[in-house]
């Protein structure tokens, strides 16, 4: 577990470089790290924080000579002072911080924060998927340890299902429709399948949730109680892109043999070497199947 960050750490996480970082540490002695037998700098939290926080001041407008001469606790006055509304860059800061120091009770009152202002929609958009496309990053390029991905993942996951419990007991409306959502076998990542499942159920569907890891067949003992389903799935990193239109053809031919049922395709995979159909919808962006899900729920 990371206590400790190089320069390129905090590159990647403030998005400050670290050549201009070396700049304000010799000019301005704005951090303090500690330096290793042969030199090397290294960075502990407070450092990481503090640099988060004048990254954040240095993009609003603020002189970094000034900036350099703020304590802690000046530079926390100063973002107040500058935060309009709800900032979503500086608490997407605020998460990074929770993530570091594994504070759930930090995380939680920053997420209540935000939903002062916004709607749950907007903050995962405008939040949480930025933020989630970040850790990704940072987890491939050694800047953060899996615990600490592993750590947002699963709270934004719970706010996710929290959310949509709220909507369970009116998912009665529109019973016509049937959603399945699930995901492929072997793919695990759950975010967007639990995301689409809360958008479904805030529009008054009804859903049948199956979750991660799900073999093709087993789909078919849903149509032995349901006539007509719209199957939702979600493709991160399955099935690799070669084997993409093999699963959709192997979908329509073992699940949809009577052509009565669609299936909805989620992810970045979705643009990629899939041919269109009339059963077979795509949706690379969350919005795309937001705007879809509010038509169908306006009809």
């Amino acid at each position: 577990m990371k206590t400790q960050f190089g320069i390129k750490d905090l590159e990647n996480l403030s998005n400050v470089k670290a050549h201009t970082i070396r700049i304000w540490e010799k000019r301005y002695n704005l951090l303090e790290p500690d330096r290793t037998d042969t030199n090397i700098r290294k960075y502990d939290l407070e450092n990481l924080k503090k640099l988060l926080n004048i990254a954040y001041l240095y993009n609003a407008g603020h002189k970094i000579s000034k900036l350099a001469n703020l304590n802690s606790i000046q530079l926390q006055e100063l973002i107040k002072k500058n935060i309009k509304g709800v900032d979503s860059e500086y608490l997407g800061n605020i998460f990074k911080s929770a993530m570091f120091e594994f504070d759930g009770e930090l995380f939680d009152a920053t997420l209540e924060k935000l939903l002062e202002k916004k709607s749950f929609r907007e903050v995962f958009s405008e939040v949480f998927v930025p933020l989630l496309n970040e850790m990704g990053i940072l987890w491939h390029s050694g800047t953060i340890d899996p615990s600490h991905e592993h750590f947002i993942s699963e709270k934004i996951k719970h706010t996710i299902i929290e959310h949509s419990a709220n909507y369970k007991k009116n998912a009665s409306e529109k019973d016509t429709q049937l959603f399945t959502l699930y995901l492929p076998f072997k793919e695990i990542h759950e975010i967007g399948l639990l995301y689409a499942n809360y958008e479904l159920l805030s529009a008054g569907f009804k859903t049948v949730y199956l979750g991660a890891n799900i073999p093709m067949p087993s789909l078919k003992h849903i149509l032995k109680a349901k006539t007509k389903v719209i199957f939702v799935t979600y493709f991160t990193l399955l099935p690799e892109n070669d084997n993409l239109q093999k699963y959709i053809n192997d979908f329509q031919n073992e699940v949809c043999t009577k052509g009565s049922s669609e299936l909805w395709v989620l992810g970045s995979k979705a643009s990629k070497n899939i041919k269109n159909s009339k059963n077979i919808k795509l949706f690379k962006e969350v919005k795309s199947f937001t705007d879809q899900v509010d038509s169908l729920s306006s009809v």
